[in-house]
């Protein structure tokens, strides 16, 4: 079966870094767009940043622009997200998500048909 697993979240200071990683399995990888989407309490999950199933091409929320950094690994079927200068507004529960025989950006949850279970990231002031 499809599956998606988060690793990496935890509880970090302001001003701090974060990696997380997603393991994927069940499906081909190299040919699905890959994403990463948020949910704070009280909101709405959001877009957080995107890139091509390839991997030349990313896209990021004005947000997190300068501070995250999305990468894929095909040949590891592993999904990253290296998060950098952490602030309180980051803390959210992230999700990783897969869009089939899509190749390129994708933005819109809507496109996703594969998600994982989140991972938790805390940032203190």
């Amino acid at each position: 079966q499809v599956q998606l697993v988060e690793s990496g979240g935890g509880l970090v200071q302001a001003g701090g870094s974060l990696r997380l990683s997603c393991a994927a399995s069940g499906f081909t990888f190299s040919s699905y767009a890959m994403g990463w989407f948020r949910q704070a309490p009280g909101t709405e999950r959001e877009f957080v940043t995107a890139i091509s199933s390839i991997g030349g091409r990313t896209g990021y929320a004005d947000s997190v622009k300068g501070r995250f950094t999305i990468s894929r690994d095909n040949a590891k079927n592993t999904l990253y997200l290296q998060m950098n200068s952490l602030k309180p507004e980051d803390t959210a529960v992230y999700y990783c998500a897969a869009a089939p025989r899509r190749l390129g950006v994708v933005m819109d949850s809507y496109d996703y048909s594969y998600w994982g279970q989140g991972t938790q990231v805390t940032v203190s002031s």
